[in-house]
């Protein structure tokens, strides 16, 4: 009789490597790995040698790069979702394409169990599980960290050894990292202590610190087509293809690094540092476009919706109504967001260099100091009569009581 099946998210680290042996001998599994590509880059390397080694009879390594973009990407960049003013959500983004590509190999293979490698302390967990039981109920969720007795590093090596698999992991003295193509997030070491300053000089990877950017700025320009970027520097590309281009531009003007105390879904505080350049200016340029082209209630009420955009894709809530309806918001408001942002990067700064837009509602005849057809000052007189007519009823009113009670 054939094992039943298990589909690992697989990373290919020591973590996922212990995992493998341990699911075969605790739940007598046939292990199905899965390392979803979401533009982790050299990271993938090997791994399909390694998980046969380790005990999975099959590798999928599958690549949502775009779709990451597209789907998860552009709509966090259309609704100005930052979470706590700071994080650009680059891991809560990539968790629901990672948990639906998981649940798809899932099917395929005829699994009956997804199993993730993700801490009891993070949020990972949360947002993976709350992902597979939207789109598959019925399948079991297994989650190592909350069941099994490996404490430490040096455990996981042991146990792996104790299995017949001597791969090179040895102590780690690095940060935990988490990578893809739009950012690249940094935990531990330093970073637990919040009195201390990041060593950035050993800590960033996607670019360098604001004192060592070059010190000559360099231009840049993106375009916009309903709130989707096009095109930088004139240059039409796919989504993906433009995240890595400022990438690129970003990192190298020390753009997009955060460091930030934040409150995790669990209840916690975390510390850590966030790279994020292209992501930082295209989100800067995104909001520069609507100061043009947004009237000023729907733009107050568009900020609160991305502050509750954020916040429910930071706690796991993609496949939600919820994240649909308010998605359904930003999409409509972003009919008219179309046009080109002119910027130039210096030194950790995106500079504004002029924004333009077909559909843009500044006019310079009205905002001119120039009195012109479409504005009479004399108009300003009735308006303000009204505006403050509550203020001078309820000033009116008090001076009456006052001068009864004399």
């Amino acid at each position: 009789m054939a094992k039943e099946k298990v589909v690992l998210a697989y990373s290919g680290g020591l973590d996922t490597t212990a995992i493998i042996p341990w699911l075969k001998e605790t739940y007598n599994y046939e292990v199905v790995c899965c390392c979803i590509d979401v533009g982790q880059g050299n990271e993938l390397d090997g791994l399909d040698e390694r998980a046969k080694l380790s005990g999975a009879t099959k590798l999928y390594i599958e690549d949502v790069v775009d779709e990451f973009c597209d789907d998860y990407v552009v709509p966090c960049v259309q609704a100005n979702s930052v979470y706590e003013n700071k994080y650009l959500l680059g891991t809560s983004m990539a968790r629901p394409v990672i948990a639906k590509r998981l649940v798809e190999i899932a099917r395929k293979e005829n699994a009956v169990a997804i199993c993730h490698g993700a801490t009891g302390k993070g949020n990972d967990q949360v947002r993976f599980e709350l992902a597979i039981k939207s789109l598959a109920p019925d399948l079991k969720i297994i989650a190592p960290w909350r069941e099994w007795k490996l404490q430490s590093r040096d455990d996981e090596i042991k146990y792996c050894e104790d299995h017949g698999i001597h791969l090179p992991f040895s102590e780690d003295n690095s940060y935990s990292r988490d990578r893809n193509l739009w950012h690249i997030s940094h935990e531990g070491l330093e970073l637990e202590d919040p009195a201390l300053a990041p060593n950035y000089d050993h800590l960033l990877v996607l670019g360098v610190s604001p004192e060592k950017a070059p010190d000559e700025a360099e231009q840049v320009s993106i375009t916009f087509e309903k709130g989707v970027p096009t095109a930088v520097n004139g240059k039409a590309m796919k989504v993906s293809d433009i995240v890595r281009t400022l990438n690129e531009m970003g990192g190298r003007h020390g753009i997009g690094i955060v460091d930030i105390v934040e409150n995790r879904v669990v209840g916690m505080k975390s510390r850590g540092v966030y790279e994020t350049p292209g992501g930082t200016i295209l989100l800067e340029a995104h909001q520069q476009l609507e100061e043009l082209i947004l009237d000023k209630d729907t733009m107050a009420v568009k900020k609160q919706m991305g502050v509750n955009f954020a916040d429910v894709v930071y706690s796991g809530k993609w496949f939600t109504p919820l994240r649909e309806a308010l998605q359904a918001f930003v999409e409509k408001t972003q009919e008219y967001v179309t046009g080109e942002v002119k910027f130039k990067l210096y030194k950790g700064n995106i500079i504004k260099q002029g924004t333009t837009s077909p559909y843009s509602l500044y006019n310079e005849s009205i905002a001119s100091f120039t009195t012109g057809d479409m504005y009479d000052h004399h108009d300003a007189e009735g308006f303000i009569n009204l505006f403050g007519l509550s203020l001078k009823v309820r000033a009116l009113k008090r001076l009456e009581v006052e001068k009864n009670n004399k």
